[in-house]
């Protein structure tokens, strides 16, 4: 967090050859990563994140065979991901966020099992997320938004039962949203050196409340979190959901799911915020997701659920009309609609008699003007009757023409 520039000193492999930590982060170095810097293979942690960097990823981390931490994120890397990931057997978090890295998710590190944070989001990844994912068997921070990924969830990432925040969005995966589970175990207590190093310096984007937020630090390991917003997912919501019961944020809004919202979200009693919003959900909200006690941002809109709208308590009372909005058949407050007609403004105690207060138009006075504009239909019709003859002579021969079937159903004869 300084303003240095230019390029990253190849010298500091021959003059700190047992280097172990390298924070370099947020400040404007350019160029490549230096070829001498990734043989130092005392390296633990190494974060050059927030630069002007550049180049392929492989060609300055290869030889770091102690590494355990590592954040390339925001620069300017390009190419495709390296088809083995490093030498180091200790390699626990990679953040390669934020950059111009193309092609498949295709890459395999020396120990998947020991890496704990995959954060690829921001880049132009595409193809499907691999079937290999399942050797990550101790992920906990998945991060894969805003890249091209396509096709369905593979199975096998919904087998990592130790994730705890996976963010998917803003791709174009599409198919069935997997029941999932979320892990409720505490993450060990780090008593290594370097593993609190590690553990200080990692952060993530992740959108909650409407607001994209940046988590660093220890505050990662107390959020809780699944984010599937604007992709193309279809069907149902699995009710399995509704076993999150420590979930913070939630977001499956801008897909094409079906069906009701699922009675079980009601058990979701640490959630904060729960955006469904621009999917194709119906049925009515279940009343009881007032009890949720923690929530603070609630979103429903456009969709197509009916019925009532949740009782004003607790923080429901708070919800605007934006949270329900573009539901044709649902009604009540905080929405100025009954069943999709207008409700009236609440009449105040002067103006509740009043004709001019605005609201439905009294039914006596609607009678009245009906009928004081149909006699002055007729009257208009009677006056250009009597002035025009020529009028009066063709009103006359409608008149007989419309008759004669009549009359000769019943016997006349015209004549």
């Amino acid at each position: 967090m300084n303003h240095f520039q230019g390029q990253i000193p190849s010298e500091i492999r021959a003059r700190l050859p047992g280097l172990a930590v390298l924070l370099m982060s947020d400040n404007g170095f350019n160029g490549s990563i230096p070829f001498s810097l990734g043989n130092i293979t005392s390296m633990q942690v190494l974060d050059l994140s927030n630069n002007n960097l550049q180049g392929q990823i492989s060609e300055g981390t290869g030889n770091m065979s102690s590494l355990e931490f590592l954040d390339l994120s925001g620069n300017n890397f390009f190419g495709r991901l390296p088809p083995r990931f490093g030498t180091s057997s200790n390699s626990r978090y990679v953040y390669l966020s934020r950059n111009k890295l193309q092609g498949p998710i295709k890459m395999t590190f020396y120990d998947p099992a020991e890496i704990v944070a995959l954060d690829l989001s921001h880049n132009n990844l595409t193809s499907t997320i691999p079937e290999w994912i399942d050797r990550l068997s101790n992920l906990r921070f998945l991060l894969l938004s805003y890249n091209n990924l396509e096709g369905e969830i593979p199975i096998q990432l919904s087998r990592l039962d130790q994730l705890t925040l996976i963010d998917l969005s803003h791709n174009h995966l599409s198919g069935n949203i997997l029941s999932w589970m979320i892990s409720t175990r505490p993450f060990p207590q780090l008593y290594n050196f370097y593993d609190s190093i590690s553990s200080s310096q990692q952060s993530f984007e992740f959108t909650t409340k409407n607001v994209s937020l940046s988590y660093r630090g220890d505050n990662i390991w107390y959020f809780i979190g699944i984010d599937f917003s604007f992709n193309n997912f279809t069907r149902k919501i699995p009710p399995e959901f509704g076993n999150l019961s420590m979930i913070k944020a939630l977001n499956l809004s801008h897909n094409g799911l079906t069906g009701p919202i699922p009675p079980t979200f009601s058990n979701l009693k640490e959630i904060e915020s729960l955006d469904l919003s621009y999917n194709n959900l119906d049925g009515e909200i279940p009343p009881r997701l007032t009890e949720l006690f923690s929530l603070e941002f609630f979103s429903v809109a456009n969709n197509n659920l009916s019925g009532r709208t949740p009782a004003r308590v607790a923080h429901f009372a708070t919800f605007d009309e934006s949270c329900y909005k573009d539901n044709p058949f649902l009604y009540g407050e905080p929405l100025p609609k009954i069943y999709g007609v207008a409700m009236p403004p609440s009449p105040t105690p002067t103006s509740m008699n009043n004709e001019d207060n605005g609201g439905f138009m009294d039914m006596e006075v609607f009678y009245v003007t009906f009928e004081v504009a149909y006699l002055i239909v007729l009257l208009v019709i009677v006056s250009v009757l009597y002035i025009n003859p020529y009028w009066q002579r063709a009103w006359f021969h409608f008149i007989e023409v419309s008759n004669l079937p009549i009359l000769s159903k019943l016997g006349f004869s015209w004549y």
